[in-house]
């Protein structure tokens, strides 16, 4: 088993590359590598430069490899595909101009499903038609990124879109060619969607080929579905807790992956509020100090 252990943007509190309440991107770099991190992921695209020179060079700076981006846009909906795929594009070129591997794909929040997140059995679905051309949409992403970039594409599920619960993400996982769409696993999201990661992980460690290590403080976790809470203030209010601090079972997620030879990154994120966020790199810390203290 080789696992590493890297970062991403969001644990700063970056989620769209043109908030205003971003920290500067080098200063993301900077205390990720400070933190003991030896990888970042490429955040929102247009968040670090595109220029793959300038960004080289500060990755070289800080010591830090780029592991993989994330395209984060509504394919859910259709009259967005051309945001869909100026996403796509731009992240397949930083990844491939850097020497990254991992592309993930999310989709993006939904007003139709922003309401239940959380909540399986009250969440709207798709009529076939709909989810038909949802499923093309993300198979098209995935062919271009394994194909035309050489990259290993993983589909992540998030609070709030169309992939938020087990079942959706399973039916898409039948439904897409495995040699294009693999598993980016988020333990925190599949934890706040209501189902058990550790269980998941069971069933489809072979499909897993990234790995997002986010942990959920179970009290927020009941009050914010309680009250419906929105996603992002559900971030502010510290949903997404230190690792180690919630209910995922990161000794048994470790043990899974060793038995599993699992090898490669996995990554630290701690969705925060940017204006909330009161020197995320003590967090960074404490992420890292807790994996390592269980073997990571």
């Amino acid at each position: 088993m080789s696992i590493r252990i890297g970062n991403a943007p969001c644990s700063w509190g970056v989620e769209f590359p043109d908030d205003p309440r971003n920290p500067a991107w080098k200063t993301v770099l900077k205390d990720c590598a400070d933190a003991g991190y030896k990888g970042i992921e490429l955040g929102p695209v247009g968040f670090m430069p595109e220029d793959p020179t300038i960004l080289s060079d500060a990755l070289t700076e800080y010591d830090l490899e780029l592991i993989g981006g994330v395209v984060f846009r509504p394919f859910h909906d259709a009259k967005q595909w051309d945001n869909v795929m100026d996403g796509a594009v731009r992240t397949c070129k930083a990844l491939k101009a850097h020497g990254a591997k991992h592309l993930v794909l999310i989709d993006s929040i939904s007003e139709r499903r922003a309401p239940t997140a959380g909540r399986a059995a009250e969440a709207e679905q798709m009529n076939n038609g709909e989810w038909a051309a949802f499923r093309e949409r993300i198979a098209t992403v995935a062919k271009m990124g394994t194909e035309e970039y050489g990259l290993t594409v993983g589909i992540h599920a998030h609070a709030a879109g169309f992939i938020d619960f087990e079942p959706e993400l399973e039916r898409l996982l039948d439904e897409v060619d495995d040699q294009i769409l693999k598993i980016c696993f988020d333990t925190g999201h599949h934890s706040y969607a209501g189902f058990d990661p550790v269980d998941f992980m069971k069933r489809h460690i072979d499909r897993i080929s990234y790995m997002h290590f986010k942990d959920i403080d179970p009290n927020i976790k009941t009050d914010v579905i309680e009250k419906r809470t929105d996603f992002y203030e559900a971030c502010g209010q510290g949903i997404f807790c230190k690792l180690g601090n919630g209910d995922v079972n990161f000794v048994a997620v470790r043990q899974l992956l060793i038995e599993a030879g699992f090898n490669g990154w996995c990554t630290v994120e701690q969705d925060c509020d940017p204006t909330l966020a009161i020197e995320p790199i003590k967090d960074a810390i404490l992420n890292r100090e807790y994996l390592q203290s269980i073997g990571f």
